[in-house]
């Protein structure tokens, strides 16, 4: 037996029918929602992370097999092996996987499967590169490169990089999508905690444009008299 192929078998071991069941209603899989067809064994993340490491010197092609299952499980597990292979790679194996990541979206299509994944890997690798690719990302049409884009630039405010995140929020400012707006306010208060003035900067020129849910997630930290007076100007 392959080594993929024992992969998925401990991943269907794992499985549970309940907790697929809640997972499904949690990440939205019915008809018109955006998780739409997604389909779930019910396995932890934790359970996923340990057979991750377990298998992480399985190769693109097995990860590229696993990638682009229908199952919500299999596709983590496969992001979360690059994420491990990731940091002990060789400067042309990171470029390798980066460039695995990026033509591979289409699979990375949940928002569990962006947070974990994105940062650690495209974060890591655009941190001293060029990241016009980035912006390619916030103004594509697939809503999970919209938010790709953003939550990578989590791991530059990390390195107090602000002006990434600032120009992509302002892309994504009139989004539809309240995953998007959720994603832009996260990323906008981590840069408030690291620099209060900067965001209050940002905010002073934006507030009045931003979707409510995604001022409220910026601002989130601030005292209860500024946050009011930051949604009042709604």
């Amino acid at each position: 037996m392959s080594r993929l192929d024992d992969l998925k078998q401990k991943l269907k071991a794992l499985s549970n029918s309940e907790k697929a069941k809640a997972l499904s209603r949690f990440f939205k899989t019915d008809k018109g929602e955006y998780g739409e067809g997604d389909e779930f064994l019910g396995i932890a993340v934790p359970e996923q992370r340990k057979l991750a490491k377990a298998y992480v010197d399985l190769n693109l092609l097995d990860i590229e097999n696993l990638l682009q299952s229908k199952i919500h499980e299999e596709r983590l597990t496969a992001l979360l092996i690059l994420t491990y292979q990731f940091p002990k790679a060789s400067v042309a194996e990171q470029s390798e996987i980066a460039t695995f990541y990026l033509q591979h979206t289409e699979w990375i299509n949940n928002w569990d499967l962006v947070d974990v994944t994105c940062r650690p890997i495209l974060g890591a690798y655009l941190l001293e590169r060029d990241r016009s690719v980035l912006y390619d990302l916030a103004r594509s049409e697939s809503l999970w490169e919209q938010r790709i884009a953003i939550i990578t630039t989590m791991e530059f405010i990390k390195h107090d990089q602000f002006e990434d995140t600032w120009q992509i929020a302002v892309i994504l400012l009139n989004h539809p999508h309240d995953l998007i707006h959720k994603a832009v306010g996260w990323a906008l208060r981590e840069v408030g905690k690291k620099d209060r003035q900067t965001l209050e900067t940002f905010l002073d020129r934006y507030c009045t444009q931003m979707p409510r849910t995604m001022l409220r997630y910026a601002i989130e930290h601030f005292e209860e008299p500024k946050r009011k007076a930051y949604l009042s100007r709604k």
